[in-house]
């Protein structure tokens, strides 16, 4: 996965599966979201790869992330919206999005269009400060 902030609190993510991919740089850019003590909301519109098998190390490296910043992925990431044009896999999304949120401690949303989701992460993201308007 890569992270592009230049939107922030809108962030855009992207999974990637190449072979060589640094996985700890995802995980460095994921903190410094965390780190601006700003509520956000992460877009994709690459749904993560079903039939991609993570390492036992991958796992035991998110693992280990996830305890480390639980509180903050609560308090910070105001959901993940995916952006998922067909209406039959936005429903078969629905049962691992239950799954997701119990992993990640924030929901998994869908969306029809990039448009519905930014909409979406609007109607999430705090009033005050800044207008998107």
């Amino acid at each position: 996965m890569s992270m592009n902030s230049a939107n922030f609190p809108f962030v855009w993510m992207s999974f990637s599966h190449e072979p060589g991919h640094d996985h700890e740089k995802d995980f460095e850019a994921f903190e410094a979201n965390l780190q601006r003590g700003e509520p956000f909301v992460i877009l994709t519109d690459t749904a993560p790869d079903e039939d991609h098998a993570h390492s036992p190390e991958d796992k035991r490296r998110t693992a280990f992330w996830l305890k480390e910043h639980k509180a903050e992925l609560r308090e910070l990431v105001l959901a993940m919206i995916l952006v998922e044009p067909s209406q039959a896999k936005r429903l078969g999304i629905k049962a691992f999005a239950v799954l997701f949120a119990k992993f990640w401690g924030y929901p998994l949303l869908l969306a029809a269009s990039r448009e519905e989701a930014i909409e979406m992460a609007r109607e999430l993201l705090p009033k005050e400060g800044k207008s998107s308007h």
